[in-house]
């Protein structure tokens, strides 16, 4: 097949109509955010009447501070070591020198324009939301997937609902620092590393099973995915609407910042479906 007839066939999909899901939260000051990250602020520099120019026009602009890992954002394969050592044996303290990572930065995450499956485990289990500190396994996963009649495989992306971003609104109840958070467990994320998935995320702050009153302490599943396998997380999806779809496959269209030396990257990730 040839480079135009390949893009005619990309266009003349696209032509029959398509239909596009929001994954992600819009940004904002205030929004919940992991304890271990500074939080994202947005205020105006300028304001419209500031300065005006001969014609009359008038701009507005803004000044954004905020970490890598707020809001919806994919990690990056240099954000989690274990006994001093990046994905693939690489030196961490090293590769953090002069400020910035100069291995697996956020500039080499790669654009997923790929096959998304979503696996509601809250669907599962019959729930609008999983319990805080539920721990979604391997077994969850995999009635997730025959539910959705799709099973995620090499190069997608598996996106896991646990209704909890139903509580994204609601700052403390959303980091579940008293009630837990739900998440995937080690053999959850081994069964996704065996499916040879390219990144998974979930509807939570850390993606992992926190239980009640632990918080952040330890990260395993992070251990498993971004050092052993170069998996990468995608975390504070927003995954309602999807589930309300009845999506089980799509295309996902996840382009995260290229941000050069970064732990992690803001993304505003698409479902695309068939209208």
């Amino acid at each position: 097949m040839t480079a135009t007839t390949t893009g005619s066939a990309l266009l003349d999909a696209v032509r029959a109509g398509t239909r596009v899901i929001e994954l992600g939260h819009p940004l904002y000051t205030g929004m919940p955010s992991s304890p271990n990250h500074p939080g994202f602020r947005m205020t105006l520099e300028r304001r419209h009447g500031d300065a005006v120019r001969p014609d009359g026009g008038s701009a507005s602009n803004e000044v954004i501070v905020t970490g890598g890992h707020v809001g919806t954002h994919v990690d990056a394969l240099a954000h989690v070591s274990h006994e001093g050592l990046l994905h693939g044996g690489i030196d961490a303290a090293e590769a953090q020198r002069g400020g910035k990572h100069t291995a697996h930065g956020a500039e080499t995450i790669p654009p997923m324009v790929t096959r998304g499956v979503l696996l509601d485990v809250a669907a599962v289990h019959g729930v609008d939301t999983l319990e805080g500190g539920y721990g979604v396994t391997a077994e969850d996963l995999a009635a997730a997937a025959g539910r959705a009649g799709a099973e995620p495989g090499r190069g997608d992306v598996a996106l896991v609902r646990t209704g909890w971003g139903r509580l994204f609104g609601d700052a403390a109840a959303y980091l579940g620092k008293e009630s837990g958070v739900p998440g995937v467990t080690v053999d959850g994320a081994r069964w996704l590393a065996e499916r040879g998935v390219v990144a998974t995320g979930s509807d939570t702050t850390a993606y992992e099973q926190i239980p009640a009153g632990a918080g952040h302490r330890v990260l395993p599943v992070h251990r498993v995915l971004l050092v052993e396998h170069g998996i990468h997380i995608v975390e504070h999806l927003a995954l309602e609407d999807a589930a309300a779809a009845g999506l089980g496959e799509f295309l996902a269209v996840f382009a995260p910042l290229r941000i050069v030396g970064g732990t992690g990257a803001p993304v505003r990730p698409l479902a695309v479906v068939a209208a």
